[in-house]
């Protein structure tokens, strides 16, 4: 059994949604994810996949998207991204799994998952308080989004005995590597690994993978893996 990662995975075989216009690199890249998926994964795994999952504006429109996502091997973890506008409350995305049959999927929201010697933790994240054109509105879901990390680290209860897996969405620090709250709360919990997304293209290079202040942080955007899910342990 592994523990695996990969972002913004940006599914749209419900939508119109060509992803080839911001590069060459995601030319038929459904194809080259369920192909390089299908050669990495097996059923024993899990996948973590924190956030950009579908451009569905809503949840029903997602159905073709998760069914891919059914599809494919491994038990997935899944969070919110920016782009999830389909995302809704936990009753209803879990109604919506049972409904589907969907029993390789479940969501992360305020809550943590066991898995053999890691615990995963996580939320969507948000900006940079040093970003610019970071506001008011900004301040309050950033404040909500640190909350929402507690909420996940304490729904462990206390339990030392494992290793502690957090998946961001976005990046918890800014391109001068300022660390931010959320690593501060990360600290606190002595967490191991944070893995995040939401970065593509010529920003994948600003920021690289390293270790800071005693976590381990790993960029995993499909596109920045190449369509390849990350083993992380």
């Amino acid at each position: 059994m592994g523990i695996y990662g990969m972002s913004d995975l940006h599914l749209s075989l419900s939508i119109d949604k060509p992803m080839d216009i911001f590069g060459e690199n995601w030319k038929n890249y459904m194809e080259l994810i369920e192909e390089n998926w299908r050669k990495t994964i097996s059923d024993d795994d899990y996948v973590i996949i924190p956030g950009d999952i579908s451009w569905a504006t809503y949840l029903e429109q997602a159905y073709k998207d998760f069914m891919f996502i059914e599809s494919l091997p491994g038990k997935k973890i899944i969070s919110k991204g920016n782009h999830d506008y389909w995302w809704t409350t936990s009753n209803k995305l879990h109604e919506y799994l049972k409904k589907n049959n969907f029993s390789t999927i479940s969501f992360m929201h305020n809550n943590s998952f066991n898995c053999n010697d890691f615990f995963i933790c996580g939320t969507r994240g948000w900006k940079d308080p040093d970003d610019e054109g970071f506001n008011s509105d900004d301040k309050k879901i950033y404040m909500r989004e640190l909350e929402r990390l507690k909420l996940s680290l304490d729904s462990i209860q206390n339990n030392k005995s494992k290793k502690i897996i957090v998946a961001l969405h976005y990046p918890p620090y800014n391109f001068k590597k300022k660390s931010s709250k959320f690593i501060e709360i990360m600290k606190n919990y002595n967490v191991t690994i944070c893995v995040y997304g939401h970065l593509h293209s010529f920003a994948n290079y600003n920021i690289s993978n390293e270790e800071i202040d005693g976590i381990e942080f790993k960029l995993i955007s499909s596109d920045y893996l190449n369509f390849i899910p990350l083993k992380l342990v």
